[in-house]
């Protein structure tokens, strides 16, 4: 398995860790910000970075039936890790504001589903995920992301097993540093898409 050191260097490489004005999903500013997608843009990196992952999720979850992810972020993620641990992997779009299966994707009932995301931040995206899961009843096995930014505020109570832990300071726009009140904010997440 790859250290937090190798991991964040592998990361720093594909320039998916990025530094800057960046408005959250959740709204908040920061002044790091992690672009998956960059990472993923490298198949080698991201193959690496996965197949660690995939060490920590074998140690973790004992038996996966389906592999389900979010849409947009977590479908790469879901499918290298699905391919890696050669099982099925479905995602969710969202539609009119709500996650749901579609283009066939079904979870036969009783299985057992692990959701794979990019990076867990809220945790909502994994959760909107987990719904899907009991409509369909079948069992939770746990959540897993390359990159962890939760905190104690994340929805998901339940644990997370990621690649690499990452801790950014996170301000209220109207309590934001000099430093960011000097650079213009950009929105890089999907979460609006």
């Amino acid at each position: 398995m790859l250290s937090y050191k190798e991991s964040l260097k592998i990361l720093k490489k594909t320039n998916a860790l990025l530094e800057g004005h960046f408005i959250l999903s959740s709204g908040l500013r920061s002044n790091q910000y992690v672009q998956c997608a960059k990472l993923l843009s490298y198949p080698k990196q991201a193959q690496i970075i996965c197949s660690s992952l995939c060490k920590k999720i074998t140690k973790n979850f004992k038996s996966i039936d389906v592999i389900l992810s979010p849409a947009v972020g977590g479908i790469v993620v879901g499918y290298e890790v699905g391919r890696q641990l050669s099982k099925q992997t479905i995602f969710a779009e969202r539609v009119s504001g709500n996650f749901i299966l579609r283009r066939g994707f079904k979870i036969p009932k009783n299985s057992r589903v692990l959701i794979v995301e990019d990076v867990i931040t809220t945790g909502k995206s994994a959760l909107e995920c987990y719904e899907i899961v009991k409509k369909s009843r079948s069992k939770l096995v746990g959540f897993s992301c390359i990159i962890d930014r939760s905190n104690n505020d994340v929805l998901i109570k339940k644990k997370i097993v990621s690649q690499i832990k990452l801790n950014f300071k996170t301000y209220d726009s109207n309590n934001l540093p000099k430093q960011l009140k000097k650079i213009k904010p950009i929105k890089p997440g999907s979460r609006n898409i």
